[in-house]
């Protein structure tokens, strides 16, 4: 057998490091029953932010048919901290530049509008607007649960889509938390200076 066929034939090296980690993670469960089509169902969700922006428009909407003015603006902001994680995403891709997952071993499940991946813009976006959609119900309760509920579902499923790796979730994740954070202490601000005039 010539070098040549024998260079052909050649077996790619096994993914290592957080490559490693997707191919696990896809042959744990992306096989699974309904598994990649919930995992592509959130990917077209929260594709832009766009899914979450019409939650807080449709909750802002609802809360103007009542008349209930705090939850209309925090319905408002959950939807501007969405917007605005995304955005802060996208900035960082630009600079960070990282390369999406590209390992044989790693199974690509849905199409991507860039080929940037640090940090995962579903995964930003996501995660501030669980935290500020939680905080627009007015219920204790909400602002832990739908966080607890919506963000790790949407983190993961970026993983079996082989579009993330683990850090690009875990820093979208950040960055989101970081946005909601903001965006609950402008409005703190901002209803303390209305106060004191």
């Amino acid at each position: 057998m010539s070098s040549e066929s024998i260079d052909q034939t050649a077996v790619a090296e096994p993914a290592t490091g957080e490559a490693a980690v997707l191919v696990a993670v896809q042959s744990a469960i992306a096989d699974r029953p309904g598994v990649l089509e919930g995992a592509r169902g959130l990917s077209h969700f929260g594709e832009h932010s766009l899914g979450w922006l019409a939650l807080a428009g449709a909750g802002a909407y609802a809360a103007h048919r009542r008349g209930d003015v705090t939850a209309r603006r925090r319905y408002l902001e959950a939807g501007a901290g969405a917007f605005v994680a995304h955005a802060a995403s996208v900035v960082i891709k630009r600079v960070i530049r990282r390369k999406r997952p590209s390992h044989p071993d790693i199974r690509v499940g849905v199409g991507t509008p860039s080929k940037l991946s640090f940090p995962s813009s579903h995964a930003t976006s996501t995660t501030a607007a669980a935290i500020l959609l939680g905080r627009a119900t007015g219920s204790p309760a909400a602002q832990v649960l739908v966080p607890a509920a919506v963000v790790p579902p949407m983190l993961l499923s970026r993983l079996v889509l082989g579009v993330h790796y683990p850090s690009d979730v875990a820093a979208g994740a950040l960055v989101g938390a970081v946005t909601a954070g903001a965006v609950i202490a402008a409005d703190a601000n901002a209803r303390k200076r209305d106060s004191s005039k």
